[in-house]
């Protein structure tokens, strides 16, 4: 049987990235997308690349009734589903020092890359667990670092990581033969930081390869934050 993935954010950046690679290496994908005309689009250019692609489910990570209509139709269409890759998020504002984020920022951005995922990673356990599945979460690390920290994101991202590791520490405990880990893919260019390319960055086609590889690998990663491209620290 075909392994099927469901990867939020996948009509663009990174998500498409994985998309592209993980569909090459033989998984059916399920396209996450908040807009028709760019999910069809995507859609058409990997089926160019002769890649099996089931279709696409919209869901908007900032509304719970979309994140349950979403769930729903998966679980209706795609029951074979065997992955879940939360990849889709928002910035928020990453002008401000943190001093002088407005809560607005804050609140959405936690709406979409925490409290969103999480609805969504829970709506969809019951079939990822009835398929022994894996969720995989594209993330960055709690830490601060010098030469990106974000607030809003950078606290979304690290609520998003502990559930990470609660719900990893759980499946252990409890025997669910489901796992879950997260990824840090680097730095990379895309739409959410403005298309940034400094020495170091990637591009989204090299970390979706990257991640195929790490998906497709044959170890279990239950708990693990990996880093694709690690950020190098200066002396």
């Amino acid at each position: 049987m075909k392994k099927t993935v469901f990867i939020t954010g996948a009509n663009k950046g990174i998500g498409y990235g994985i998309a592209k690679h993980l569909g090459l290496s033989g998984w059916s994908i399920i396209l996450g997308a908040r807009n028709e005309e760019r999910a069809e689009k995507a859609m058409k250019e990997l089926k160019n690349f002769g890649i099996d692609v089931a279709g696409w489910v919209n869901v908007e990570l900032a509304d719970l009734d979309s994140i349950e209509k979403a769930a729903a139709t998966i679980t209706a269409e795609y029951p074979a589903l065997t992955m879940l890759i939360n990849n889709a998020g928002i910035p928020g504002d990453m002008s401000q020092a943190s001093y002088a984020t407005d809560m607005k920022h804050i609140k959405e951005t936690v709406d979409v890359n925490f409290i969103g995922t999480f609805a969504l990673t829970k709506a969809l356990f019951p079939l990822i667990q009835k398929n022994e599945g894996r969720i995989v979460n594209i993330t960055v690390p709690s830490e601060a670092n010098p030469y990106w920290h974000p607030l809003a994101y950078v606290a979304s991202k690290a609520a998003q990581n502990a559930m990470m590791g609660i719900m990893a520490l759980e499946f252990n405990q409890n025997n669910i033969p489901v796992e879950i880990f997260s990824v840090h893919p680097g730095p990379t260019t895309t739409d959410l930081n403005g298309n940034m390319a400094l020495p170091g960055f990637h591009d989204t086609d090299t970390v979706g390869q990257k991640m195929a590889e790490l998906i497709n690998d044959g170890n279990n990663h239950n708990g693990e934050f990996i880093e694709l491209y690690p950020i190098v620290k200066e002396d």
